[in-house]
C-alpha cells in the first residue's frame, strides 16, 4: 500500500498530532476545531463543533458541561463521532469511536489553565438550557464570581469526554476530486488496525 507523504506511519495518533501541528501553523482560527456528531434518544442526529482539547496515545479528548445536550447524548449512546477539517491543508480527519468521562486530575490540569472568566462561565452556564436574556447571564456571572472568587475549583458538573476510536480516517484533497483517503479500522480498542486507502 502506498502510504508515503503525509499519510506515512505506524500509529494513526501520531499521524493526527503531526497533521494537527501543520494545521496550527497555517489555520486562522481554531485549528482544534471538530464538528462533534452525536444522537439522542430517539436516534436522531445533532452535530456541533467543540475544541479538541488533546490527542493522547490511545484517544481524543474534548470538554464540556455534563448537563448540555451533548453530553447527555454522547452518554446515552456511549458513543460519538467527530470530523476536523482544515480548509487552508485541504484535509481532514474522521473518528468513530466509544466514550468515557475525565473527570480526574487531568480534567483539573485542563480547567485550571483556562483564562478565569472561562472559569467562572464555566459555573454560571447552564449550558443548553433557555435563557432569558444577555443580561441574567451577565448576573449570574457576577454572582458566580463573588461565591467562587479568583481561583475557581472545576465545577462537579463540567469535565472531559476521551473518545476511543475504533475507525480514523484520513482524507486529502486530490486534484480533479480524485482525493487520497486511508482507513483505519479495529473490531475493539485492544485489537491490531487494519488500513484500507479508499476509494475517493
Amino acid at each position: 500500500m502506498d502510504r508515503t507523504g503525509i499519510f506515512a506511519g505506524d500509529d494513526p495518533f501520531v499521524l493526527a498530532r503531526a497533521w494537527l501541528a501543520e494545521a496550527e501553523a497555517v489555520e486562522v482560527n481554531d485549528p482544534n476545531a471538530i464538528a462533534l456528531s452525536t444522537v439522542d434518544a430517539d436516534g436522531m442526529p445533532n452535530a456541533r463543533m467543540v475544541l479538541l482539547k488533546e490527542i493522547e496515545d490511545a484517544a481524543f479528548v474534548f470538554y464540556t458541561n455534563y448537563t448540555s445536550k451533548k453530553a447527555v447524548e454522547v452518554e446515552g449512546a456511549g458513543k460519538a463521532a467527530f470530523v476536523m477539517h482544515w480548509k487552508s491543508l485541504r484535509r481532514q480527519i474522521r473518528v468513530r469511536g466509544s466514550v468515557t468521562r475525565e473527570e480526574g486530575a487531568q480534567a483539573d490540569a485542563y480547567y485550571a489553565s483556562r483564562s478565569l472568566k472561562s472559569r467562572l462561565g464555566a459555573w454560571a452556564s447552564a449550558q443548553s438550557q433557555p435563557l432569558s436574556s444577555r443580561g441574567a447571564l451577565m448576573a449570574e456571572v457576577a454572582k458566580v464570581t463573588l461565591q467562587q472568587g479568583a481561583n475557581p475549583s472545576r465545577p462537579p458538573f463540567w469535565g472531559g469526554f476521551r473518545i476511543t476510536p475504533v475507525e480514523i480516517e484520513f482524507w486529502a484533497d486530490g486534484p480533479f476530486r480524485l482525493h487520497d483517503r486511508f482507513r483505519w479500522t479495529r473490531t475493539d480498542p485492544a485489537a491490531p488496525w487494519v488500513i484500507e486507502r479508499l476509494n475517493p
